[in-house]
């Protein structure tokens, strides 16, 4: 099958026509098109335009057509170097302008670069497929890899040619020729639907916003939240009230402490039924149809579930043993909920509430007996978690553990005013990588924290290319006066973001192509949130932001004696979650369910109490339904019994033992990708990671 005439013609009279249209300049001004000569050759974000985008993602896929096509039409054998590498080395241009727009469309979008989203979804997606479904480059894949035993390949090299034909076969490859003409079809209608689903998400989460008019309704807000509110009601047009929104910065404050439950009803109440409107912005059916239509491909593909397929290369294994190890967790972190409930159902009833426990007053009665409990106010923690010093203080650490150096750069082209660049160095200035950091929410930026990039670590003929990492969140803007002041759960979020940066900029492979299991993938994150509240730690960064003083060792005892607090709650919403995803994804029925009804009976199956809702539902859960962590959102929960054990490690050899980080860094952070993910963690560990650890620190046990 040759790539069709038809389609480069198609390709070929719309780069012409956006370049007329959209008034771009002729190609060789399209910086996509010229080497970057930034310093590490970042992106040039000074002179990148939208309209850039489109000729080079159009460019990109004609160029990656025609590297595939020659390594089809190479007359030698197949072998390694000439199919499976150059595979590998393929699509550079594709790969550039694909990192830079997906970074955008995340964290800085507007209309027009989704305009552009929906052009190049379904051209993108074809172009994936062409090259998947491509029985030519697929016998010279399978020709090499049924020779791999006679093969004198290193242990990357090896695993790479693994990963290469299994996605291949996951991807179609052996399928029939009626059978990849309907997994094309299914894949193109999910690359919108899961677009469109994100798009929602983001639009409806905007257009919400709780406008207080009156002071008296500000009741036990902190006055860094009413001030915030303030200059969100500035930026919003209601200029002299106070805006709150259902992003968590601003949600989840005025849920702790706002005194008027009706408006903290209203406001959460916005939050789980985004997506469940019955308007423009309605998810229900994309959920439905994005669940049926992953059933239908397992199925081609020869799978019971879509859960069977995507489990199978990760660690779990079977969509069983998931639910067999959430279950473990499930019957403990319920019951602890359950006490947690009934302790602030009595403190309603003693202050004479006259109601029952509801979803939105859980955070602000937990924040209650909390106080009565271990006289620790969150918000006493604010003033000692300035942002700087929070970011600082987890470089600080990297630099115990690994003897790195982190120091900003200022000549860096960035793509808004807020970014920050930083350059990670070897304790000799080698040269690392680059780490930008964009910390706070707007208009044009999805909800949550993530780690993403511009570049990835490779080597070409043996020269280190450098891998361009991004840390993305939405944390606590300044207000007036006042800096970034972060809560104890930003400043996790913030450390466990780093943990994914440093995995990215230690890798130390040869190859980009090589896959990690999910459910490994969320260790050298979540193990970086161990240290947040060691003393020794703590104190290195936590300080008054007025005073300088250093958190006083009565707050941190605080601290210490509250942290299990409140961790059925935490743990049942996020298992919750869990359950949902897996429920959707065990399905063997094509046909589109009713997405309330089925979510509302996957609730009732494991017993979740009225008084907690999952943490994400259907409508909104976007790991699942458009972020690659479908069937697959209980990889945090599973890493965390990975980094509770590593952190046992540390706890045993000291806290920046030297010779334990190294282990880390060679074992987990630089070469997990290039053998078996298990093998690795126990050429750290020294042998399996053990579930005690994380059910101590849970209070599960």
């Amino acid at each position: 099958m040759k790539w069709t005439t038809c389609l480069q013609m198609v390709l070929i009279i719309t780069a012409a026509a956006l370049a007329h249209t959209c008034g771009a300049t002729p190609l060789e001004a399209n910086p996509f098109f010229a080497p970057w000569t930034t310093p590490h050759a970042t992106p040039p974000f000074d002179q990148i335009k939208n309209h850039h985008f489109m000729p080079a993602y159009l460019q990109g896929m004609e160029e990656h057509k025609g590297e595939i096509e020659a390594i089809i039409a190479n007359p030698q054998t197949a072998d390694f170097h000439n199919t499976i590498a150059a595979l590998d080395r393929s699509g550079d241009l594709l790969g550039r302008v694909g990192a830079v727009f997906n970074s955008l469309n995340s964290a800085h979008t507007n209309d027009e670069i989704q305009k552009i989203a929906r052009e190049v979804t379904p051209l993108l997606t074809k172009h994936r497929n062409d090259i998947r479904l491509d029985d030519r480059l697929f016998r010279r894949i399978k020709t090499v890899y049924e020779q791999r035993a006679d093969l004198k390949l290193d242990t990357e090299e090896a695993k790479l040619l693994e990963d290469t034909y299994l996605s291949f076969v996951r991807s179609g490859a052996d399928l029939t020729e009626a059978k990849k003409a309907r997994f094309r079809e299914i894949s193109e209608r999910l690359s919108l639907l899961s677009l469109t689903f994100r798009e929602n998400l983001l639009k409806e989460t905007n257009e919400f916003k709780l406008v207080i008019e009156k002071e008296a309704d500000l009741a036990g807000l902190p006055p860094t939240v009413i001030a915030a509110a303030a200059e969100t009601a500035a930026q919003t047009g209601d200029a002299g009230k106070w805006v709150f929104t259902i992003k968590k910065p601003s949600m989840i404050p005025f849920l702790q402490y706002a005194q008027n439950r009706a408006l903290r009803e209203k406001l959460y109440r916005a939050y789980f039924m985004n997506g469940d409107n019955d308007n423009a912005f309605d998810n229900k059916n994309i959920v439905a149809e994005i669940a049926a239509l992953r059933v239908e491909r397992a199925n081609l593909q020869g799978y019971k579930t879509y859960a069977d397929f995507a489990l199978e290369r990760n660690m779990a294994k079977t969509p069983q043993n998931v639910y067999d190890f959430l279950g473990k967790l499930w019957e403990p972190a319920l019951a602890n909920a359950k006490k947690e409930r009934d302790e602030m159902q009595a403190l309603i009833d003693r202050e004479g509430g006259g109601f029952q426990l509801q979803p939105w007053d859980w955070w602000y009665y937990a924040e209650k007996v909390r106080k009565e409990k271990y006289d620790l106010d969150e918000n006493e923690l604010r003033p000692y978690f300035l942002l700087d010093n929070v970011r600082q203080g987890a470089f600080d650490l990297a630099g115990k553990l690994y003897g790195i150096q982190i120091v900003e750069r200022h000549d860096i082209p960035v793509y808004c005013d807020e970014v920050r660049v930083f350059e990670v160095r070897e304790a000799d200035g080698t040269h690392i990588g680059l780490l930008y950091t964009d910390y706070f929410p707007r208009p044009g930026k999805r909800s949550g924290a993530w780690c993403g990039g511009f570049r990835d670590q490779e080597r070409r003929d043996g020269v280190m290319i450098t891998p361009l990492v991004t840390n993305v969140g939405n944390f606590s803007r300044p207000t007036g006066d006042t800096p970034s002041l972060l809560s104890p759960d930003e400043v996790e979020t913030l450390f466990h973001e780093f943990g994914h940066a440093l995995h990215a900029l230690f890798s130390n492979t040869t190859y980009r192509g090589l896959s990690l299991p999910g459910d490994f993938i969320e260790l050298p994150s979540q193990v970086m949130e161990n240290w947040v509240y060691e003393p020794e730690v703590l104190k290195s960064f936590a300080r008054h932001y007025q005073t300088g003083e250093v958190i006083p060792q009565p707050l941190v005892d605080k601290i210490i004696a509250s942290s299990k607090f409140n961790q059925g709650f935490i743990t049942v919403e996020y298992l919750a979650a869990c359950f949902l995803d897996m429920d959707w994804h065990i399905l063997t029925d094509t046909a589109p369910q009713e997405t309330n009804t089925f979510e509302t009976r996957s609730m009732e199956r494991i017993g979740l109490i009225p008084e907690i809702i999952p943490r994400y539902r259907s409508t909104y859960f976007g790991h699942t339904f458009s972020g690659g962590y479908s069937a697959g959102y209980y990889y945090y929960i599973w890493a965390e019994v990975l980094d509770s054990d590593a952190f046992q490690a540390f706890k045993e050899n000291g806290l920046f033992d030297r010779k334990t980080a190294q282990a880390f860094r060679d074992n987990v952070l630089a070469r997990s990708s290039a053998d078996d993910a298990m093998k690795m963690y126990i050429q750290f560990r020294g042998k399996e990671p053990e579930i005690e650890p994380l059910l101590r620190k849970r209070g599960l046990k």
